[in-house]
């Protein structure tokens, strides 16, 4: 489809495209949005802190934090007997904040 729009027609590079891709499969989750969202929110943070802001069992959220560790999404630091989490892609905030420019003009009752 072609536009005349206010744009910048200049395509986007094939391998940004992938690695955005790449970023969108792990985080096309509720839950993993909800903790790439808390980490924006509250940056750096132990487990034991999104275990309680999420409301889920410490094994789901192990599962999620793990499979965005994997992905490159996020960092973990061993700090004593904990481990603390933060943002080490900022595709993952790319995205979050799209959903929040998204969320403006979105008219839906979303709680």
């Amino acid at each position: 489809m072609n536009s005349n729009r206010n744009h910048n027609p200049e395509t986007l590079p094939p391998d940004f495209m992938a690695s955005m891709a790449e970023s969108l499969k792990v985080l096309a989750h509720r839950d993993r949005l909800r903790i790439v969202e808390l980490l924006d929110l509250l940056g750096e943070s132990p487990v034991r802190v999104l275990i309680e802001n999420i409301g889920l069992p410490q094994a789901t959220v192990s599962h999620h934090l793990n499979r965005m560790k994997r992905a490159g999404l996020i960092r973990s630091n061993r700090r004593g007997r904990e481990i603390w989490y933060s943002i080490a892609d900022a595709n993952s905030l790319t995205i979050l904040n799209c959903m929040r420019k998204g969320r403006k003009s979105f008219r839906g009752d979303y709680t």
